[in-house]
């Protein structure tokens, strides 16, 4: 599914639900339904065992922003979080609609449980772009990878890749800017250049949290094709990640856009040029400006271009009728035909 023959004009598009479903099991499987409904390619879900993950100081941490959930860190992810019973559930729900299930583990505990729970492909959050201990891990699965490369420098994005090349060869590596929301001016999409030049066997892609949806026809023309973007069912709900999510209509268009790109490149097939509707109703024919006498030889000054209901000779084809012989008297204003002329 990430194999980068098979992309190669294509692409493989996902919809990050993150945290948005609000730790509710039946708002993450809507989102399934409608993301994949509207083309994901995969939908994604984090995971994290809170406890292990943080120290008990930064479990305990007040939190008592706009977004939060809870008078703590910790209770404030507990509550975001989806129970390990329910992503069976989810996975059947992902098969049922066409989607890959898809999740980031932030922990070994977590890695552990989204294997267990059979998702098809595993993503590497920028967090942990370098920790080789915890790639390692990922790498022995043998699934499938995504990783974003935001806030990593060359030799980490080497070193994750080369510790996860022993478990796979389908690597996609995503260009990405850890910024939340990004502003277009800083997605710095050239850098997919560098990725591709850097990583030739690898699919290369973008994650971005820009608001907007231009980002992924152009980071296509770039020549990524694996896309993530972030979802939300309503961007004014609480919580940090909706504000900068794309709610399903602008996902819609985002995908459209993408896809529609490889079909506007071919050049449009050399004998419907000039065949086209608008010709047959606008176009001018060629007339003769002045009489022509039988003999005389056909000049540019011979000639204007005029709108017939009845087509004639299209004044783009002036240049195969000047210079050839009149061989009949061709009256001003009447419609040069090619059996009035003879080669020259």
């Amino acid at each position: 599914m990430l194999k980068k023959d098979e992309l190669e004009h294509s692409s493989f598009v996902i919809a990050e639900v993150g945290n948005n479903h609000q730790g509710k099991l039946e708002t993450a499987r809507e989102y399934i339904r409608v993301f994949a409904t509207l083309g994901a390619d995969a939908i994604k879900f984090q995971t994290r065992n809170n406890k292990y993950l943080f120290s008990e100081s930064g479990y305990a941490a007040p939190y008592n922003g706009d977004n939060s959930f809870a008078s703590t860190y910790g209770e404030h992810r507990e509550l975001l979080e989806l129970k390990p019973e329910w992503l069976p559930i989810l996975k059947e729900d992902c098969e049922k609609f066409g989607a890959k299930f898809m999740s980031t583990p932030f922990d070994e505990p977590s890695l552990d449980l989204v294997n267990k729970a059979g998702v098809d492909l595993i993503k590497i959050a920028s967090f942990d772009l370098g920790n080789l201990p915890f790639l390692k891990k990922i790498a022995a699965t043998g699934l499938p990878i995504v990783m974003s490369c935001g806030g990593g420098k060359a030799e980490h994005i080497r070193a994750s890749f080369e510790q996860l090349r022993a478990g796979t060869d389908q690597i996609a590596i995503l260009h990405c800017v850890s910024e939340y929301p990004c502003d277009h001016n800083r997605l710095g999409l050239n850098n997919l250049d560098i990725l591709k030049a850097a990583f030739p066997e690898c699919v290369i892609g973008l994650s971005d949290h820009f608001t907007g949806i231009l980002s992924g026809p152009v980071a296509y023309m770039k020549g990524a094709r694996v896309f993530e973007k972030h979802v939300t069912l309503n961007r004014a709900w609480k919580g940090t990640d909706h504000g900068f999510s794309l709610e399903p209509e602008g996902f819609r268009k985002f995908i459209r856009d993408i896809k529609r790109v490889p079909e506007m490149m071919p050049p449009k097939p050399e004998e419907e040029l000039g065949d086209e509707f608008v010709f047959k109703k606008l176009g001018k024919s060629l007339v003769a400006l002045r009489d022509i006498k039988e003999g005389e030889k056909i000049t540019v000054d011979d000639l204007t271009g005029r709108i017939y209901s009845n087509e004639g000779i299209p004044v783009r084809q002036s240049l195969n009728i000047i210079g050839r012989i009149a061989t009949r008297h061709i009256v001003a204003g009447e419609l040069i035909a090619y059996e009035a002329v003879e080669d020259r």
